[in-house]
C-alpha cells in the first residue's frame, strides 16, 4: 500500500469554541452534544473531525440530516462562507475513485467510507459497520434515528455527535438534559454572546427586516424555551400538558380500541390508538414504523391485543387506501381487509387546512398518554410551517418531514371520533387512571411525573 502523508484536518483550523468537543474526543468522549447557534460551523467542526477519525479506524461514517434532500443541498451540495465546498475537507490524497454522487458517497483508499444520509430514510443504513455517525440538526431529525442505530453504535464501540440549535423543548432538549447529566457525554450550548461570530448588529438588522424574537432567541441564543417556533400545535399541546390531559391514560377495558392511520409508502406508518367516551378521546397507544407491508402491523395490533387487552373497534384510514396497486390490481384497503383490518376510509379532504383545523377543534377534548404516546406527542409538538428566508415569515404550508406521519395520522383521528361515540357504566378513566399510579412501583410514578 502507497503511504500518503497529509495534514489534518485538511486547510481548515477550528476555532477556539469549537476546541472543546475535539479535545472531548482525544480523551476518548464518545458521546457529544453541540447546542450550537446558527453559523457556528457545527457541519464543518463534525465534518473535519470526521475525516480524522476515519483515518484512525477502518469504519462507514454517516452524516446524517434530518431528510435526504437536507443532506444533498446542506453538505454533499453544500460551500463555507468563502464559497469552498464541505466535501473538500476530504483530501484528494485520500480518496479512493471518484465520489459516488448518486449515493452521495465517497470511499477512502485505507478502507474507509463516508456518506450523507437522510433520517427520513433511516432504514436503508440501519445494519452497516459503523465508526461514528453525525445526526446534523438533532432536534429536527426523526428521534427514531438514533434509536435505530444505537445497538450499532454501542457494539461497535463508535461515536456519536448531535450538533443543533433547539426547537421547543423536544427530544432535542431531552438530549441536551440527559447529556448535561451523564459524565460519559461531552455537552455544550453556545450562544452569540459565546463565540462572537455574530455581532449585535447583524442580530438587529434581521429584527429590523421582520425576524420574529421568538426565532431570534432561539437561533442565535440556544433558547429551548420558545417552543417549536412556526408550531401548528404547539399551543394546544402546552395547555393539555397545563391541564393535566398529557400524563397517565390507561386502556380502558370496557371501551373498544379504535385505531387511526396514516399509511406510509416510502414513508413512515403512523397509528393512534383511542377510546372515546362522550365526546372526550382517550388516546392509550402510538406505533410507527417503517420499510414493512401491512401484514408487519396487523401482527403488531395481534401482538397489542394479546399483551393488553384491546378489544378492537374500528379502523380508520385515509382515502388513499382505496387506489389500485400497479403490480396486483389490488387496493390496500382489500389486502388489509384480508389479514383482519376492515379499514373505514375517511374521504379525502379539500385542502390541508381542514385537517389542521380538524385536529386542532380535537386536542381540547383529548387525553393522552405520556409514555405510551411519547413519539406521537412529539410528532404533534414539531409539525411546523414552512419558513420562508426570504420574505423572514411562515408560511401556510406545513413541513414534511418525520413529525407529518404522527399528525397526518392524528387528522384521521379528528375526522374518527366524530363516528364513534362510546359510552360506559363501567370504571371512569380518572378512576383508573388514579388506582393504577396508587398501585404503580415508583419508579412508573416518576416517570409520569407523579
Amino acid at each position: 500500500m502507497t503511504r500518503v502523508q497529509v495534514s489534518l484536518p485538511y486547510n481548515w483550523s477550528p476555532r477556539p469554541y469549537q476546541l472543546g468537543v475535539w479535545s472531548a474526543m482525544d480523551e476518548g468522549k464518545r458521546r457529544g452534544v453541540l447546542v450550537w447557534h446558527r453559523r457556528a460551523g457545527k457541519d464543518m467542526t463534525c465534518l473535519h473531525r470526521t475525516v480524522i477519525e476515519s483515518q484512525r479506524r477502518r469504519a462507514n461514517y454517516y452524516h446524517v440530516l434530518p431528510t435526504y434532500n437536507q443532506g444533498r443541498k446542506v453538505v454533499w451540495q453544500g460551500k463555507d462562507k468563502t464559497g469552498k465546498p464541505f466535501i473538500q475537507a476530504w483530501p484528494q490524497a485520500l480518496i479512493k475513485g471518484d465520489p459516488n454522487n448518486t449515493e452521495m458517497r465517497i470511499e477512502l483508499i485505507n478502507g474507509s467510507t463516508w456518506q450523507v444520509v437522510g433520517g427520513d430514510q433511516i432504514d436503508r443504513i440501519v445494519g452497516v459497520n459503523l465508526g461514528g455517525v453525525v445526526f446534523s440538526e438533532w432536534s429536527l431529525t426523526n428521534p427514531l434515528a438514533y434509536e435505530y442505530m444505537r445497538p450499532i453504535l454501542r457494539e461497535n464501540n463508535a461515536w456519536a455527535l448531535f450538533p443543533y440549535t433547539p426547537r421547543g423543548k423536544n427530544h432535542g432538549w431531552d438530549l441536551y438534559t440527559m447529556a448535561q447529566q451523564d459524565p460519559d457525554w461531552f455537552c455544550e450550548r453556545l450562544t452569540v454572546d459565546d463565540t462572537g461570530v455574530i455581532s449585535k448588529e447583524d442580530i438587529e438588522a434581521d429584527r429590523r427586516e421582520g425576524m420574529s424574537e421568538e426565532l431570534i432567541q432561539q437561533e442565535y441564543y440556544c433558547d429551548f424555551g420558545s417552543g417549536v417556533v412556526g408550531s401548528i400545535y404547539g399551543r394546544s399541546i402546552t395547555r393539555a400538558l397545563d391541564e393535566g390531559r398529557i400524563g397517565v391514560v390507561l386502556h380502558n377495558p370496557s371501551l373498544p380500541v379504535h385505531t387511526a392511520w396514516d399509511l406510509g409508502y416510502d414513508d413512515s406508518t403512523a397509528i393512534w390508538f383511542f377510546q372515546t367516551k362522550g365526546n372526550q378521546a382517550y388516546f392509550i397507544n402510538y406505533l410507527e414504523h417503517r420499510g414493512e407491508g401491512l401484514r408487519w402491523y396487523a401482527d403488531r395490533l395481534d401482538d397489542l391485543r394479546e399483551e393488553h387487552g384491546y378489544r378492537y373497534g374500528q379502523h380508520f384510514g385515509p382515502h388513499d387506501l382505496e387506489q389500485h396497486d400497479v403490480s396486483t390490481g389490488r387496493t390496500r384497503k382489500s389486502i388489509a381487509s384480508d389479514l383482519g383490518i376492515d379499514f373505514i376510509v375517511i374521504p379525502r379532504i379539500s385542502n390541508q387546512m381542514e385537517g389542521i383545523e380538524a385536529s386542532r377543534a380535537l386536542l381540547p377534548m383529548c387525553w393522552i398518554d405520556a409514555i405510551k404516546c411519547k413519539h406521537g406527542i412529539m410528532a404533534l409538538e414539531n409539525y411546523r410551517y414552512e419558513y420562508n428566508e426570504e420574505r423572514k415569515v411562515f408560511t401556510n404550508l406545513p413541513v414534511h418531514d418525520w413529525s407529518s406521519h404522527g399528525a397526518k395520522a392524528f387528522e384521521t383521528a379528528a375526522f374518527a371520533v366524530k363516528k364513534v361515540q362510546n359510552r360506559s357504566n363501567g370504571i371512569s378513566q380518572d378512576q383508573l387512571n388514579a388506582l393504577y399510579l396508587r398501585n404503580a412501583p415508583p419508579s412508573v410514578r416518576a416517570a409520569y411525573g407523579r
